[in-house]
């Protein structure tokens, strides 16, 4: 495979950076830092119940364990290994894909390997990551872990990230594989994920990004171009958030545009937002697609849209929220629309309720109302959670 012979010559060229950065004498030697490192802990229980007008209703309750090792520096050195166990808790299983006709929540049980990866770090903040790793890009539009899911999404990948000048970084990672949330999103590719932020500019944060993807199994390919500017002003005690993105993605079966617009106020603790994403269509039936990103952090935690429609989505999203030190509150309602076309997909409302704890734990309550119109069916979804995180 094309994709395993880059990361076999990715591993020489670490070791030979390695190899060629001896530090001055006196420096802590191999077992040190083999002992000298840290253990990770993070565990998380919830239930979620689905209620679907079409399919049988699914109750889950998973208990999620991650266990991880992080070495101490040798050379320039690192290395991270952690594990993950999902499994079934007291006895809620009546959910797809462990039960066919049901409603699906993704979260099967699996144990696994996570995370394992070897790391350098040298001059002008380069950093040099091989092996099995979790890579977010901006906001997980485009390259996320899916972190709500309980087995969350990570790459067989060298990554490369540099920070040559002060607001300046560079990162580039060569992806090999793709572990997804569920056995049938494993996919082995040839990706190559570029990206370049700016931060400190006078209008906020700038990246630039190109993302150009292959599946090795069918050829498939698409690449996307874009660039996201973030940033706010500060006006006595408000605060006047912003972001805008705009990307092409070119593919296969045809190409779409995308296109972010938001714009938020706060004051104190409480905080109000109206966005506008468009996720395009070409009008022959190709719409923009994002196949690596945190998806459901994006167009309702319902997870209607996790591909986009042939005719392509137009979200306008509202919310309100209210955070003060351990609690946070908010409230989204969307209104979905095709872009190509006057079909009214439907409406959602989305729910949170959070609370830190202290010393790592923290409790949750997420809900979930997908009214359809012109796409799918009518679902609700409930989430109740409580997780430790050392």
């Amino acid at each position: 495979m094309r994709g395993m012979a880059g990361l076999r010559r990715g591993a020489g060229i670490l070791t030979l950076v390695a190899a060629l950065s001896v530090p001055p004498a006196g420096a802590g030697g191999l077992v040190e830092a083999l002992a000298g490192g840290k253990p990770h802990l993070d565990l998380r229980a919830r239930y979620e119940a689905v209620d679907d007008r079409v399919r049988r209703d699914a109750r889950a309750g998973t208990l999620r364990t991650r266990l991880g090792y992080v070495t101490g520096a040798w050379l320039g050195l690192s290395g991270y290994g952690e594990f993950e166990d999902v499994r079934l808790l007291l006895g809620l299983g009546a959910y797809a894909p462990r039960e066919a006709g049901r409603a699906t929540v993704a979260d099967p049980p699996v144990t696994q390997l996570n995370q394992a990866y070897l790391q350098w770090r040298g001059p002008r903040g380069l950093r040099m990551r091989l092996g099995r790793q979790r890579i977010v890009l901006d906001n997980h539009r485009f390259v996320g872990n899916v972190g709500w899911r309980q087995n969350e999404q990570t790459f067989d990948a060298l990554r490369l990230e540099l920070r040559p000048w002060a607001g300046v970084r560079l990162n580039y990672a060569f992806v090999d594989k793709v572990n997804g949330i569920l056995p049938a999103l494993d996919a082995d590719v040839s990706d190559h994920l570029l990206h370049l932020l700016l931060d400190g500019l006078p209008a906020g944060r700038l990246s630039l990004y190109a993302y150009l993807l292959e599946d090795d199994r069918t050829g498939a390919s698409s690449d996307t171009y874009g660039a996201r500017l973030e940033g706010g002003w500060r006006r006595g005690t408000w605060r006047l958030p912003y972001a805008a993105e705009a990307a092409w993605q070119r593919a296969d079966a045809g190409q779409a545009p995308y296109l972010l617009l938001k714009a938020g106020l706060a004051r104190g603790p409480w905080r109000l937002a109206l966005a506008w994403e468009r996720l395009g269509s070409d009008g022959r039936g190709y719409a923009l697609q994002t196949p690596l990103a945190t998806k459901h952090a994006f167009n309702g935690w319902a997870d209607q849209f996790l591909a986009t429609p042939a005719d392509g989505l137009q979200d306008l999203a509202i919310s309100a929220g209210w955070r003060d030190g351990p609690l946070r509150l908010l409230a989204v309602h969307r209104r979905y629309r095709a872009d190509q076309g006057q079909a009214r997909y439907g409406s959602e409302w989305n729910l949170l309720l959070t609370r830190a704890l202290g010393h790592g734990w923290a409790v949750g309550v997420k809900y979930a109302a997908y009214r359809a119109e012109a796409w799918r069916q009518d679902v609700d979804k409930l989430w109740l959670w409580g997780e430790l995180r050392r």
